[in-house]
């Protein structure tokens, strides 16, 4: 019979865990990487309707995603005054414009006159002019003009401005929600967002930036970044040095959970492999075309001076390699950052559909956009970069997308050729996930109790919003 569970320490998997690997880290470790968070969960089997309904699809249009904060944008797409940006999510489109003060506001992107979208790309404007009769705002959402003003003297004293969404900013992310009674972005996930602060991924930008329309679910596509188990069998090339087993999660409240996968260190699926062996396989694919674009630049450390009998030797060795690579390439000392911090796969998610990567390498930024149907998404991969020492951080780089009958493998001379294929990997799957679901013949899906827990947990924060727990009145989810 299932039962509520807590996972504890002895239910991970056997060998060196991730404490022992932080306790031997060459660096002082930040706490909060030692920190556990668990939260007690149900082990019932997951249904696989929300994955292929459109009926629940609808429920997730009326109830969750109208009421969650959401990353609309980064800073560096509208840098200046009169940038807009124009994001779109299920029916609806949002303009964000640049303010002359500074500020970013973000207007329901749609003519109060005959509905005409206002702008449908990016761009800088010094004003939000109607392509279709010419009703035009100030770029602060004010009226400026309306066409054949004698036809219109019942709108005289009336507010015609443009209605607004709220806006937050975050560690360079732009966060919108449409309700007016959500906690600030902060408040509504938690203190746990101070994991990032050492990161400042409000100095980084937008190097890399690919979508791609995936024939899966949006919940089915992200849960597919939500545990490293399943590189043993999908991403076979990576074991050679990614402890894919041994990674570690973490549950916090409704909207916030991570995953550590160590890195620099044999998978325990595999044995009889030297230090040696780690170090070369990293190198391998890290280098080539990947140099501008991978988490790591190198695998030679200059100098380091550490015992190869250690067991933990090529980890170390690649740690200061980065540190030494990373500060060649962008002028920044890495020099007393922790070897977790400098190497590590720290993947968080923040409800619903947003995954910023923390550490000081290159961060990866997932977003997952739901399709016109239960049966697609649209998957959005950045690499944020650090700004070179003495430099103004540089305009993001536009969104390429790839085309729906070519893989990321066509992208490879932006993302680099192992970073792409890693995700054509993951895709080559999620075709078969959508149908496969809709083939089962009991309906539910059985998950492993640690290692899926981040899509329990996920599920379990959905259908809050789904069953009307959430979301929360603004004074209790803030003391929550």
């Amino acid at each position: 019979m299932n039962q509520n569970t807590t996972i504890t320490a002895g239910e991970r998997c056997p060998g060196i865990s991730y404490t022992d690997m932080l306790e031997a880290d060459t660096r002082p470790v930040p706490d909060f990487l030692f920190e556990e968070s668990n939260i007690e969960m149900t082990n019932e089997p997951i249904s696989v309707e929300p994955y292929i309904s459109e009926e629940f699809a609808k429920l997730e249009r009326e109830r969750m995603w109208p009421n969650v904060w959401l990353f609309a944008a980064r800073e560096e797409e509208l840098p200046d005054t009169g940038d807009t940006v124009v994001f779109e999510i299920n029916d609806s489109s949002f303009l964000l414009v640049r303010q002359a003060d500074g500020s970013i506001r973000a207007f329901y992107n749609a003519c109060l006159h005959r509905g005409r979208k206002l702008r449908t790309k990016a761009g800088n404007t010094t004003q939000l002019r109607c392509p279709f009769h010419g009703f035009t705002w100030r770029n602060d959402g004010s009226l400026k003009e309306i066409p054949c003003a004698w036809d219109f003297k019942h709108l005289e004293g009336k507010d015609l401005s443009l209605p607004e969404a709220r806006v937050n900013l975050w560690q360079g992310f732009v966060m919108i929600t449409e309700n007016a009674d959500l906690p600030e972005f902060t408040d509504w996930v938690g203190p746990v967002l101070k994991q990032y602060e050492n990161y400042e991924l409000d100095k980084r930008y937008t190097a890399m930036w690919v979508a791609k329309r995936i024939p899966a679910n949006w919940k089915a596509t992200a849960e597919a970044f939500m545990e490293a188990w399943h590189s043993v069998t999908t991403h076979p090339q990576l074991l050679p040095f990614l402890g894919d087993a041994n990674t570690r999660y973490d549950l916090y409240g409704d909207f916030f959970n991570r995953a550590i996968t160590p890195s620099g260190v044999l998978s325990p699926h595999m044995t009889g492999k030297d230090q040696q062996y780690v170090i070369d396989k990293m190198a391998e694919f890290s280098g080539g075309s990947d140099a501008d674009t991978n988490r790591r630049f190198s695998a030679d450390a200059k100098g380091a001076q550490f015992d190869p009998a250690d067991p933990l030797y090529a980890r170390k060795m690649l740690a200061e390699a980065n540190r030494q690579g990373f500060s060649a390439n962008d002028g920044h000392d890495y020099s007393d950052k922790s070897d977790a911090e400098m190497l590590d796969n720290f993947t968080y998610n923040i409800f619903p559909n947003f995954a910023p990567w923390g550490g000081y390498v290159p961060n990866l930024v997932y977003r997952w956009l739901p399709g016109e149907t239960a049966d697609s998404c649209v998957m959005e991969i950045r690499l944020l970069a650090p700004v070179p020492k003495g430099q103004k951080r540089p305009r993001a780089v536009e969104r390429t997308f790839i085309p729906d009958d070519q893989p990321f493998s066509w992208a490879n001379n932006i993302m680099g050729e192992a970073l792409a294929g890693v995700f054509d990997q993951d895709m080559a799957n999620l075709p078969h996930v959508q149908t496969g679901m809709k083939a089962s013949r009991n309906r539910l899906m059985e998950l492993g109790a640690y290692q899926d827990s981040r899509v329990r947990h996920f599920q379990q924060t959905l259908m809050k919003f789904i069953d009307g727990e959430l979301p929360a009145p603004a004074a209790q989810a803030s003391s929550a």
